[in-house]
């Protein structure tokens, strides 16, 4: 956990605001979320065979994703809008778990860092695999959505053990 036991949204007065981030320092900053969907092996199986009635799964999975990144900010409150510099997002089926694991990476150069953007990422990516899924697999779980890692601003790195 973190020493750091102060809410930053919220006011001296308990309000809900957005945080200040002017005074800041533009830096390079990098944030990698991952999370995973647990399904039935006959629909991993129409997955990865790229037979599944609604489409290339996972290109799809993938592109929603980055637009989710690129859309935190209206999704989430009290995020800033950021201009994001790359964002990927990467899957690695694992047959014998009958899992699909997601990987966001989200980048920019600016005050504040990118952690929602890549957790937005891979949370829709997950989602639209479910969605695309679901006539075939309601049983399917989202799970271990996480921030693996994140670089940059004045906090420094973090890696999640």
């Amino acid at each position: 956990m973190t020493a750091h036991l102060e809410l930053t949204h919220f006011d001296a007065h308990g309000q809900a605001h957005m945080v200040d981030v002017g005074a800041k320092a533009a830096t390079h900053r990098t944030a990698i979320a991952q999370g995973c969907i647990v399904m039935g092996r006959a629909t991993l199986a129409l997955i990865l065979a790229g037979n599944a009635k609604k489409g290339d799964v996972l290109g799809i999975a993938r592109v929603a994703g980055i637009m989710a990144a690129k859309k935190t900010s209206d999704l989430i409150p009290l995020c800033h809008p950021l201009a994001l510099t790359r964002v990927t997002v990467d899957f690695m089926p694992d047959e014998a778990g009958s899992t699909i694991t997601c990987n966001a990476t989200a980048e920019t150069v600016g005050p504040t860092g990118v952690e929602m953007e890549a957790l937005t990422a891979v949370q829709i990516a997950l989602l639209t695999i479910y969605d695309m899924c679901k006539a075939v697999d309601r049983g399917m779980t989202i799970t271990d959505v996480r921030v693996l890692e994140k670089h940059g601003g004045k906090s420094g790195s973090f890696v999640n053990p």
